[in-house]
């Protein structure tokens, strides 16, 4: 294991997770500590990719791990171009289905199925690069993303009960957590809300060997393939921010009570929705939405930002001056200076804007709003328990480190 692994990475915990699957735990440990040196700059994708290829046609029959700088240099071993990539899935799944062997099972066989998987399953270049910090907007085209201001929130939940209502989630897998926290450098009590950051260098995205974790070229939404995924959970060791959950036993709600249009996106891939048994899962900022699922009108929303009376969550295109994570972070800026102006020795009013772990390179199109939490920070009850709300707090052990709650204890059984 590299002596040089990055700060805060659990590998006790990690390798506990990773031991639970049939694949190599050594390989997803290794890959997941450079995939976070990627993301930070430390290791090129060239040598990132060079170091584990091998291994990782040995151990997966394929590598459709999505590495955009090289994507047009490869040879088609990692992602080969198709006609017709959704008859190729249709084919491969009609015989999975004539073979009585599950998708994953096909994957692992690897062979001819898997080299003509490989063509669709490697997922869309990331976002453009561009500073994070206090000015989102970077690049043409959409980038969904959220300003979250946690001076608003009150530690309702309401968030998250509406998340895990609208997405069928089972209980205790949330795609979203408030906590509460104490920290020496802040006084009384205080909230962070932790969906999935959709980083635009994501980790997980270079890790997953089947293309299931995929960057959607044409909104930047970090996105799972459940038709695809495998469940090797390299994608959850390798995220920095703890916002994976493997769906162990069979979801809680079926898929008869899931509208179809609900689960496929506008490509046709099944990324909506609670996952299937065996499959990763994880927020998918309102795919459905997105696409118009569920109407025009929800196109830019969410059903966190909905359900928050707090006007704490806002969702929409970073790149568009005019959405509303943007008007509402000038609206901010505006009041501070105005502030400033009035009380001009008051500058503990001056706003203050991050993203977690930004220090990490991964480039969330998750912005704060508030106070960061420091190191020292500690989780504590908050003022609505999950209980209250019909959610399980399967994260309960967890503390702050780095500025993000990091994964202590609490896999959902």
């Amino acid at each position: 294991m590299p002596d040089d692994r990055p700060e805060s990475f659990d590998e006790d915990r990690m390798e506990q997770l990773l031991a639970d699957t049939e694949y190599d735990t050594e390989l997803g440990l290794e890959m997941a500590q450079d995939a976070q040196r990627v993301a930070s700059g430390e290791l090129s994708e060239a040598e990132f990719f060079d170091r584990y290829h091998g291994d990782v046609l040995d151990e997966f029959g394929q590598d459709a791990r999505e590495l955009p700088e090289l994507r047009d240099d490869l040879d088609g071993e990692v992602v080969a171009d198709a006609d017709d990539p959704d008859g190729i899935r249709d084919r491969l799944l009609d015989l999975a289905d004539d073979e009585d062997v599950s998708r994953r099972e096909l994957m692992k066989k690897g062979g001819a199925a898997a080299a003509a998987l490989s063509a669709f399953a490697g997922g869309g270049a990331a976002a453009e690069d561009g500073p994070g910090g206090d000015t989102p907007t970077q690049g043409d085209g959409t980038r969904w993303g959220m300003v979250i201001n946690l001076n608003n929130c009150d530690g309702c939940l309401a968030c998250m009960a509406a998340c895990s209502q609208e997405h069928g989630l089972s209980r205790g897998a949330n795609w979203m957590y408030v906590f509460t926290y104490q920290d020496e450098n802040h006084d009384d009590e205080n909230f962070l809300v932790r969906p999935c950051q959709h980083c635009t260098d994501s980790p997980c995205t270079k890790v997953c060997p089947v293309g299931a974790r995929h960057t959607r070229e044409e909104d930047g939404l970090v996105l799972t393939d459940y038709d695809i995924c495998i469940g090797c959970r390299y994608c959850e060791v390798s995220c920095p921010y703890g916002v994976n959950y493997f769906q162990w036993g069979e979801p809680d709600v079926p898929d008869s009570e899931i509208p179809d249009e609900n689960q496929v996106d506008d490509r046709g891939k099944w990324v909506g929705a609670r996952p299937p048994k065996g499959v990763m899962g994880k927020c998918t900022f309102c795919v459905d939405r997105q696409d118009g699922a569920m109407g025009e009108e929800k196109v830019g929303t969410t059903a966190c930002e909905e359900a928050c009376a707090m006007d704490a969550i806002h969702f929409g295109d970073l790149n568009d001056e005019e959405s509303a994570p943007n008007q509402h972070l000038d609206q901010y800026r505006d009041a501070q200076d105005n502030d400033l102006e009035e009380f001009p020795n008051r500058t503990e009013h001056t706003v203050s804007t991050f993203q977690l772990m930004e220090e990490r390179g991964t480039d969330p199109n998750v912005h704060y709003i508030g106070n960061e939490p420091s190191q020292d920070a500690e989780q504590v009850e908050g003022p609505v328990t999950y209980e209250d709300m019909g959610l399980a707090d399967n994260r309960k052990e967890e503390v702050l480190d780095n500025g993000a709650m990091a994964n202590k204890e609490g896999e959902q059984a």
